[in-house]
């Protein structure tokens, strides 16, 4: 596949220049000139003008994917008991199939793990597919990645929903490239293209500086993986409930690793995901004797403290209290941003919140155009102001 110039009809106006994100064009003796590491990508053909350049490249042509139907969620569970982030993308699943007109389905794998079947459906399953095999009673790799292969080449869904835990983060590459599709990881918001119908997966490129949306046109089912606490569970009972085994053949052999013993790290009893109250400091807090004054608000709201990654790396709060591009994503019904300046890849990870309240000495922080209320002031004089004030009505 080449591109060249017709030299007879370029003028020489840069376009192309300016347009190729390779810098795969020069002007030279005032024409365009190819360079040799062009990706043929056509970025300067759709720019150009006068029509000066040309290609031999065959158009991309898109599958007929009529045969794809459905929307499944991967249902995560460990040791019998789902995580919730499945439910949380049943409850987008819901939305999604019903802009499409199909069906949301949700995928259980494990062994003697049948009792999780009617909280699926009270969670907007119109069906649930059921592999239960000895090999899978602990997640390994290999054993999920054969039984959700053998699933999608089976029974062929357009849309495929995975947590960004960690196994949706070991498992959904490795079979996204078993069967041959894209992945989209991270993402942040998922809807359907009114006009093509397919599925638009936005999550945070370049460092968390922009949002990128990601449409897959080529392959099919097309496969993203969504943060926990992103997305809103919604409860609706199906009045399908279909439940559709699956058998699966797995020999211990081609898994080829055991689980010899498991460890459960002990946790510090932090738990963002639950609080209805956050109150969240960043650079501006600026110490760790700042800090404290954010948990004294905290618990006279009944709520947690969280911060950012800059908050994390000093050394004032834990990593678990970590919110953000990196850190937990949260959706709390008040979120109190007590000196954070609002960059995005914060700002990724608490834009759920019911109510955010932003307290900061400069009127231009970021932080304000997503805050419900505003407060522009110290926040070592408004934040103890706060807390006399919600200490006082609890003594009332």
């Amino acid at each position: 596949m080449a591109v060249w110039i017709d030299t007879d009809l370029c003028n020489g106006c840069k376009r192309c220049v300016k347009a190729c994100p390779y810098g795969a064009v020069e002007i030279k003796e005032g024409k365009a000139r190819i360079l040799p590491h062009c990706t043929s990508c056509g970025t300067c053909m759709e720019v150009c003008k006068p029509q000066a350049i040309h290609t031999d490249m065959e158009p991309k042509i898109i599958p007929d994917f009529s045969d794809r139907k459905g929307v499944w969620v991967f249902a995560e569970q460990r040791g019998g008991s789902l995580n919730p982030v499945s439910f949380e993308l049943l409850g987008k699943a819901q939305s999604l199939a019903a802009d499409l007109g199909q069906e949301v389905s949700a995928v259980l794998l494990g062994h003697q793990v049948s009792e999780l079947l009617p909280t699926l459906f009270d969670f907007g399953a119109n069906h649930v597919y059921l592999t239960q095999h000895k090999a899978l009673q602990d997640y390994r790799t290999l054993s999920y990645a054969k039984a959700m292969e053998s699933l999608i080449l089976t029974y062929k869904p357009n849309i495929l929903l995975m947590g960004a835990t960690h196994i949706g983060r070991d498992l959904a590459p490795r079979l996204s490239r078993r069967v041959g599709v894209g992945l989209t990881a991270d993402c942040t918001e998922l809807s359907i293209d009114p006009e093509e119908g397919i599925l638009l997966q936005t999550r945070p490129a370049f460092g968390g500086n922009v949002m990128a949306t990601i449409a897959n046109r080529y392959s099919r089912p097309q496969m993203a993986t969504v943060r926990p606490g992103v997305m809103e569970a919604v409860k609706k009972r199906s009045t399908l409930k279909k439940v559709i085994k699956h058998k699966v053949s797995l020999t211990e052999k081609e898994i080829g690793s055991k689980v010899l013993e498991q460890f459960k790290e002990e946790g510090t009893g932090v738990s963002l995901n639950d609080a209805k109250v956050i109150v969240a400091g960043g650079r501006g807090v600026g110490d760790e004797a700042g800090m404290k004054a954010l948990f004294t608000l905290a618990r006279a709201m009944g709520g947690e403290v969280a911060g950012t990654r800059i908050v994390v790396e000093a050394g004032w709060i834990p990593v678990e209290r970590q919110v953000g591009q990196t850190g937990q994503t949260v959706r709390p019904e008040i979120y109190i941003a007590c000196g954070i300046s609002g960059a995005i890849q914060h700002r990724a990870g608490m834009l759920g919140s019911r109510y955010v309240i932003a307290i900061n000495k400069d009127p231009g922080a970021p932080i304000f155009q997503v805050a419900d209320w505003g407060i522009v002031g110290d926040l070592h004089q408004v934040v103890p102001e706060l807390t006399r004030r919600f200490q006082e009505g609890k003594r009332k």
